[in-house]
């Protein structure tokens, strides 16, 4: 597991273990809204595995102003796309090496509502909180659709899915303690718990019954159509190509 408090991560590991009875739950620390520490996480992981047989990009944010990451790129769009993936550009050999293997990316069904503005990706203009974080999850969306055509016949699968409104602490830092406690009271009655807002993660991870699937979007173990925009082959490609440059990877890793 991956997390980026280790006091916090140390006391869910321990929960992990504890309800699974299951020891080995290794910890690997990481700021993913870095791209040198997701570059270490990568190679910390190389290190010390041999073998990669499902990677689950589950990590967001959701803020109402924009911020910069240390990299002085848009938050949103590096922690929600970016970093997925070039996390799993550096992985993808280990994943293939470990066949059969299973990508799992996490989107949202705010892409619907998303157009990609690309001359202002980084939202320099009129940022707003869903206009952010809607892009960012088509991004995810058409990426993970031009790397499910590559893998095709590699025994690496690659599907998307929409959890739905999950009730977890995510956007809480952007309102103050008081606001928190009525968010949170309200916010917890119109979302799923955090077990049920991962079935269908684990369904995609696990289940036999999708082992052959790869390229498709599910919205609550349900497959479905993405937006029109998330087909457009051509976007794809250019998504992909800005993805590529951001993160500093070369197109012929591809």
């Amino acid at each position: 597991m991956v997390a980026r408090n280790q006091a916090k991560a140390e006391a869910a590991r321990q929960e992990i273990q504890l309800a699974s009875g299951n020891t080995s739950v290794d910890l690997l620390l990481a700021d993913l809204s870095s791209q040198s520490s997701v570059h270490q996480l990568a190679a910390t992981f190389l290190e010390r595995y041999e073998h990669l047989h499902v990677l689950i990009n589950n990590a967001g944010v959701f803020l109402t102003k924009r911020t910069l990451t240390v990299d002085n790129l848009e938050m949103t769009f590096a922690v929600n796309h970016l970093a997925p993936f070039l996390l799993t550009q550096l992985l993808l050999e280990r994943l293939k090496v470990s066949t059969p293997a299973r990508i799992v990316n996490v989107c949202s069904g705010a892409h619907y509502t998303a157009h990609l503005p690309l001359q202002d990706l980084q939202l320099r203009r009129g940022y707003n909180v869903w206009r952010a974080y809607a892009q960012s999850k088509l991004a995810m969306l058409l990426c993970s659709y031009k790397l499910a055509r590559q893998l095709e016949g590699s025994g690496v699968t690659l599907n998307c899915l929409n959890p739905g409104f999950v009730f977890t602490n995510m956007g809480m830092s952007n309102v103050g303690p008081r606001a928190q406690a009525v968010a949170k009271a309200l916010l917890s009655r119109m979302g799923s718990s955090p077990d049920k807002g991962a079935l269908t993660s684990l369904f995609l991870a696990m289940s036999p019954e999708v082992e052959q699937v790869t390229g498709k979007y599910f919205d609550k173990l349900i497959l479905k159509q993405t937006s029109k925009d998330s087909y457009d082959l051509a976007l794809q490609e250019q998504i992909w190509a800005i993805s590529m440059q951001l993160v500093q990877l070369p197109m012929e890793a591809q």
